[in-house]
């Protein structure tokens, strides 16, 4: 929480309890889509169980990243609101800060890769944010961010280290329990881990024993490697077709939460996400953007027990270009 002003929580600490997510729900009702759960019967007979997808694709912004970004700018005080936000993101936490901020009237300022999306760059800039743009393989994001800060007293909002934020993506699982009770497995998509972190929280909470896994792409394995390790282990920025999941690290706020509820992480490959992508236009009429449909490849490819469980996987955004989008379904993966 040190990029609010408050203390920064230890490595160890618990950023956030189920409560947390509790609250984020209230904010977000009649605000945030209660988004759809949809079954295919296709997916359910291939895999050999009952596959529930929650389709944050519909989200507005097109990305569960509004959960987080709402709750966010909702819990500032009216200090804070009045000296604005920085983010920095490469497009869904951007946007979901931005339309955030947006609806309460509170000035914000995003930080994005100079290769992000160019829908996404243009959303973010339509729902009233100032872009500032960097390079993401020579320049720190995380630099430029706490910079603007503490030049323009404005609040941090992290994309995955921020336990609003946290809190805010965690009711994606809570939705999905409440709809869903007799969901046995999870499967949620991961890059920093706020995401898996407040979904995790939440669903330990209602169902104690859920099999949790977490999906990150076969070039950005941090998690995996981290958990291998038994600490925090940071490599070099992915080269994936996965932009919302180009990590470096797990969170120093998510890790303490995801690696003792998380029963596994795994990744997927590029060619995979590609094949899911294809799977959910074709049968499921869903468009994913890659980031967006990890988390069903890897039950697609065989890297999650599927065999008479009930899984709920998130399909967390569907911010992809036309352009993009057609390319990779005729071309695959980029040479």
């Amino acid at each position: 929480m040190s990029e609010s002003g408050s203390p920064a929580l230890a490595s160890t600490a618990v950023a956030i309890t189920a409560e947390d997510v509790r609250a984020a729900a209230a904010r977000l009702e009649g605000v945030a889509h209660r988004t759809p759960v949809i079954e295919s019967r296709r997916l359910n007979d291939q895999v050999g169980g009952r596959v529930l997808l929650k389709c944050e694709n519909l989200q507005r912004t097109g990305s569960f990243k509004f959960r987080g970004g709402f709750n966010a700018v909702a819990s500032l005080d009216q200090d804070q609101r009045s000296a604005g936000v920085v983010a920095f993101s490469s497009g869904n936490h951007a946007q979901g800060v931005a339309l955030g901020a947006q609806l309460h009237g509170v000035d914000a300022t995003i930080v994005m890769p100079t290769d992000a999306p160019t829908n996404k760059l243009a959303a973010t800039r339509g729902y009233g944010a100032t872009v500032i743009t960097y390079d993401r393989y020579t320049e720190s994001r995380e630099a430029i961010g706490a910079e603007l800060s503490e030049r323009e007293g404005r609040t941090l909002i992290k994309p995955y280290d921020h336990p609003p934020v946290m809190a805010g993506q965690g009711t994606v699982a809570l939705e999905l329990l409440e709809d869903h009770p007799d969901v046995d497995t999870l499967v949620v998509c991961l890059g920093g881990g706020g995401l898996l972190s407040g979904c995790a929280t939440i669903a330990s909470a209602m169902q104690p024993g859920l099999a949790i896994y977490g999906v990150e792409p076969e070039a950005g394995d941090d998690h995996r490697r981290s958990r291998q390790a038994g600490e925090r282990v940071t490599i070099d920025v992915p080269v994936t077709i996965a932009d919302g999941q180009q990590t470096t690290a797990p969170g120093e706020l998510t890790w303490p939460i995801t690696d003792p509820l998380v029963t596994e992480f795994t990744a997927v490959t590029d060619a995979e996400i590609i094949d899911t992508m294809r799977f959910l236009f074709e049968t499921c009429k869903i468009v994913a953007e890659p980031s967006g449909a990890s988390a069903l490849a890897a039950v697609l490819a065989g890297h999650v027990p599927t065999h008479d469980r009930v899984l709920g996987v998130t399909i967390s955004g569907g911010n992809v270009d036309p352009s993009r989008f057609a390319a990779l379904m005729t071309d695959g993966v980029p040479t």
